[in-house]
């Protein structure tokens, strides 16, 4: 995976970050209202976000380093190295508040209860099944009481699903795997994470994703 990302960097990033995206900055406007509606990330004036497959930092580590209120200190993660290399160029004036860290996000680590939201656009379904459910308890333990999880899922129930040359590109080897749509739903609630929103969305010329805001119980 990290190598076909490294080697499609630019072609990605011309037909997915170089273009408005309506239902992405739609969800992460809800963030951001919750949050603001709370003063900030947990009663403060600022929220610690990660964001799960940030790519090249567009558009949304982009969008929330951008908002005012709350002040955004984002934590980008990617496996791709030519990925983040983008984003370091694309978020140039955000460095005081942005970290840029490269891996595999399931061998992420994070203090519990450290972070105010964690997002993942397009990028949870790269994992096979059952490490994305590994994924999300993890994410629970990461999230403070009342913090945020926004993602999107794939709304097909497969556990292999490959192309060779993704955007016909030579080296574009991909995989993706998903629960579904509502076995997907289930999983983060089985996380111990309350569903507040749950859609099915289908960008132009995309597949078709449920997206998912949830919260951590406050209590």
């Amino acid at each position: 995976m990290k190598a076909s990302y490294d080697a499609i960097a630019e072609t990605y990033s011309a037909i997915y970050t170089d273009v408005d995206d309506p239902i992405r900055r739609d969800y992460l406007g809800r963030l951001v209202a919750r949050l603001r509606s709370e003063g900030g990330g947990g009663g403060g004036d600022t929220a610690k976000v990660l964001e799960l497959g940030c790519g090249a930092g567009i558009p949304a580590t982009k969008f929330l380093l951008e908002t005012e209120k709350p002040l955004f200190h984002m934590t980008g993660n990617d496996i791709s190295t030519a990925q983040l290399e983008l984003a370091k160029s694309n978020l140039a004036k955000y460095t005081d508040r942005l970290a840029l860290v490269e891996g595999d996000m399931l061998a992420l680590e994070f203090p519990p209860a450290s972070l105010d939201a964690v997002t993942g656009f397009y990028s949870i379904v790269h994992l096979p099944r059952e490490e994305q459910t590994q994924l999300m308890g993890k994410i629970f333990e990461w999230l403070r009481p009342g913090g945020y999880f926004l993602a999107n899922f794939s709304i097909l129930t497969t556990s292999n699903h490959e192309e060779q040359k993704w955007l016909g590109h030579e080296k574009g080897w991909m995989f993706w795997a998903g629960w579904g749509e509502e076995k997907s739903v289930e999983m983060v609630e089985n996380a111990g994470l309350k569903v507040e929103v749950k859609e099915v969305k289908q960008a132009e010329n995309d597949s078709a994703y449920v997206w998912v805001l949830a919260r951590k119980p406050a209590a």
